[in-house]
């Protein structure tokens, strides 16, 4: 399992969604070598969303081309079977929706008992005061600021104003001691608005179709992923 660190205090999170699937191994390589801090999976089932994706092979398939973390996120219900199948394939960090599970501290506490980092996923109408339960065993939260389920959609900008009220109450957790927690965001990042979403908040910020759909003319992503990190250091 992979451990190593952001070298910015921003993480950038290329996800696969948007790749090319014939070339997957290639792509993730890519987008590491292009300075990309995780890979980001976007795991879908069809009930809990309305669309079907990725399973654990493929977490496993590119796992030996990345040495960077691997960053899970599974719009699925039920989770818990596929958190232990999704840990043995090489994620890093597995987050899910409250919604999609009965017993939300049960389940972070097995995420953290295969060896990864455990958060959960607030859906943009999804009220913050889930962590509040659960903050010992959060190592990461992700909002979405689009609907979960396709990508390629637009960021929903009241996204912004949750961000600031979730990196409170992250704030004042860690100042009275806790662990610290990354603050994800997913959905319409893009190089226009990520300075926006980081300014919030935001310190790990998940893209797709702005990656993989980005023209790179050294066929590479270092100009997306440049052009990203140039948008931050405004922030």
């Amino acid at each position: 399992m992979s451990s190593k660190p952001a070298t910015t205090p921003y993480r950038i999170a290329p996800s696969i969604l948007s790749a090319d699937f014939a070339r997957l191994g290639e792509e993730v390589s890519r987008v590491e070598a292009a300075g990309a801090d995780f890979i980001h999976l976007d795991v879908m089932d069809n009930h809990y969303v309305p669309n079907l994706t990725i399973g654990p092979m493929v977490c496993k398939a590119i796992r030996p081309h990345v040495k960077i973390p691997i960053d899970v996120h599974l719009m699925v219900s039920p989770v818990d079977a596929l958190v232990v199948d999704f840990a043995k394939a090489g994620a890093d960090l597995i987050t899910f929706h409250p919604e999609a599970t009965p017993h939300v501290d049960r389940t972070l506490q097995l995420i953290r008992d295969q060896g990864c980092r455990a958060g959960i996923v607030l859906n943009p109408s999804s009220p913050i005061e889930s962590m509040d339960w659960v903050m010992d065993k959060l190592d990461i939260v992700l909002l979405m600021s689009v609907n979960p389920g396709f990508g390629g959609q637009s960021f929903i900008a009241s996204t912004l104003p949750k961000l600031k009220a979730v990196k409170q109450k992250i704030n004042a957790y860690t100042a009275s001691g806790g662990q610290p927690i990354l603050l994800e965001v997913d959905g319409g990042i893009k190089v226009d608005n990520i300075a926006a979403a980081a300014t919030a908040g935001a310190d790990t910020f998940v893209a797709g179709s702005a990656v993989f759909g980005a023209p790179d003319p050294d066929g590479g992503y270092r100009g997306v992923i440049a052009a990203f990190r140039s948008a931050l250091a405004s922030a």
